[in-house]
């Protein structure tokens, strides 16, 4: 199993969002960054965990836990011109762009804020915490998943 963390402005789609979708489990549609897509396609698979993280808003931090329950397939929203994820290179023959399906398994007790990501030198390491660091899907160690559960509870 590997772990990653997973990016989501909470104004467009927020761990509450996908709460509330049936089973808990709804599609990652969106990835417009070729490396990000590469983790997707080649590197997640079926019951790894990802950090469900809030960005780009007053307080980004990790939110939760998701589960992937299906593995990279085409991304349907870069096929539809009405869809604001829409990629006019992008061929459902040959797509560019892929998603998979994630299902909650938790919201965290509190959400563990960027800043406090920060203070840690057992995370210093992490990807997020990288200079320029902003592609929205990123691998994490098990080291770091390990040490950042045990945030929640401080």
């Amino acid at each position: 199993m590997q772990y990653w963390l997973m990016k989501s402005e909470p104004n467009v789609y927020s761990i509450d969002d996908l709460a509330q979708q049936n089973s808990k489990t709804d599609h990652w549609d969106g990835i417009r960054n070729y490396q990000a897509r590469n983790f997707i396609r080649d590197e997640m698979r079926k019951g790894d965990l990802a950090f469900f993280y809030h960005s780009n808003c007053p307080q980004p931090g990790i939110t939760g836990i998701v589960k992937i329950v299906r593995e990279a397939y085409p991304d349907f929203t870069a096929f539809d011109a009405k869809h604001k994820y829409y990629d006019p290179k992008s061929d459902p023959q040959q797509p560019r762009w892929f998603m998979v399906d994630v299902k909650l398994v938790r919201k965290l007790k509190r959400t563990i804020p960027l800043l406090e990501l920060k203070e840690h030198k057992k995370l210093q390491d992490m990807r997020l915490l990288q200079r320029g660091s902003r592609l929205s899907i990123l691998p994490v160690t098990t080291q770091q998943w390990d040490y950042i559960l045990k945030l929640e509870t401080k």
